[in-house]
């Protein structure tokens, strides 16, 4: 089972701000550089989705639609349903963190990569993490808006626009110049995705920072966080039993259903991270924290799942949906980049 290199520098970058917090004027400069670093992430990701190719992966809609169900409905509706657990399992706060995991976009890198190791539909599973995360830009700020209401951060017409301005215009602005950039960061996508994770581990230790200035931590014991984890653990197993047996209720073929299960069953690091800082502002630490937790059990648990699909027997009577043509398989090329 991997341990990804990436959550490590993530758990060192919260230990170097648990250490050495930004205070002061260090914590405005680098509260700065973590709001250009956010609105640069989203102008790439922008940048990066080739409209064209995405909508040519409409041709599979009903499994896109499944996915997104999946990613904003499903995952929402357990979200609320865990609020019964407070505060027998988890506090408020880490409630709240657990909640906004449940609405932040799915993977794409990941769901393409363990697709492609369980020999499932790999046009499939980049289309749907690409139209996931394109819709989630939307779609997560106002679902957190309305099922975290004020106690998410003080939603309100200020928020929204401060959302709208970090997130959705630099997307939108990467989208219109993708023509004229396009090719350049296609050409230099491992050096830009060294800057889309160094931005992150700024937004990492920006909100992890303002948290131990507050002295937020001291509201997480070791007792609860054990019980953070067993939830999580259970909310992934509902969601990979439902993706997989739902998609063979809805008579998708063998190769959908693999994709539907890893693209349905999973949320992004790299798109929820940027998002707790704009949506959170101060209390984002402790909103980051389930989703950082998440991620690295989803990444465990789905390298075995995969590994296993890979060894499975194709039933040569399986009524398997059509494959997608092959030049959807170009769909979101660069956002493929992109770490999950």
């Amino acid at each position: 089972m991997p341990v990804d290199p990436y959550i490590l520098l993530l758990l060192g970058t919260v230990g170097l701000a648990a250490l050495v917090p930004a205070h002061g004027t260090s914590a405005d400069v680098a509260s700065g550089a973590s709001t250009a670093a956010i609105a640069f992430l989203f102008f790439l990701y922008g940048a990066r989705l080739s409209t064209r190719e995405a909508m040519d992966g409409l041709k599979h809609w009903r499994l896109h639609v499944t996915v997104l169900a999946c990613t904003f409905v499903i995952f929402p509706l357990l979200g609320l349903a865990a609020r019964g657990l407070v505060p027998v399992l988890l506090t408020h706060p880490l409630y709240q963190g657990l909640l906004f995991l449940t609405l932040v976009p799915s993977t794409i890198q990941s769901s393409i990569a363990f697709t492609s190791m369980a020999r499932g539909n790999v046009p499939a599973a980049i289309c749907a993490g690409s139209f996931s995360s394109l819709v989630g830009i939307v779609i997560t700020p106002l679902l957190a808006a309305a099922l975290l209401g004020s106690s998410g951060g003080g939603f309100s017409a200020d928020s929204l626009l401060e959302i709208v301005l970090q997130l959705l215009v630099p997307f939108l602005a990467g989208q219109l110049t993708r023509r004229w950039i396009g090719a350049f960061i296609t050409r230099h996508k491992k050096v830009l995705g060294l800057v889309d994770r160094g931005s992150i581990l700024l937004v990492v230790y920006t909100a992890f920072s303002e948290g131990m200035v507050q002295g937020i931590w001291h509201q997480v014991s070791p007792l609860r966080l054990g019980g953070l984890l067993v939830v999580e653990a259970v909310l992934l197993a509902v969601m990979l039993l439902l993706t997989w047996y739902g998609g063979k209720a809805l008579r998708f073929g063998r190769e959908d259903r693999i994709a539907i299960q890893f693209a349905g069953s999973k949320k992004s690091l790299a798109s929820g991270l940027p998002m707790a800082s704009v949506l959170f502002g101060a209390h984002a630490s402790l909103a980051v924290l389930p989703l950082m937790l998440f991620h690295q059990m989803q990444l465990m648990v789905c390298a075995v799942i995969a590994k296993r699909r890979s060894h499975d027997p194709v039933p040569a009577d399986e009524d398997v949906t059509a494959p997608e043509p092959a030049e959807a398989s170009r769909t979101a090329v660069g956002t493929a980049t992109r770490s999950g």
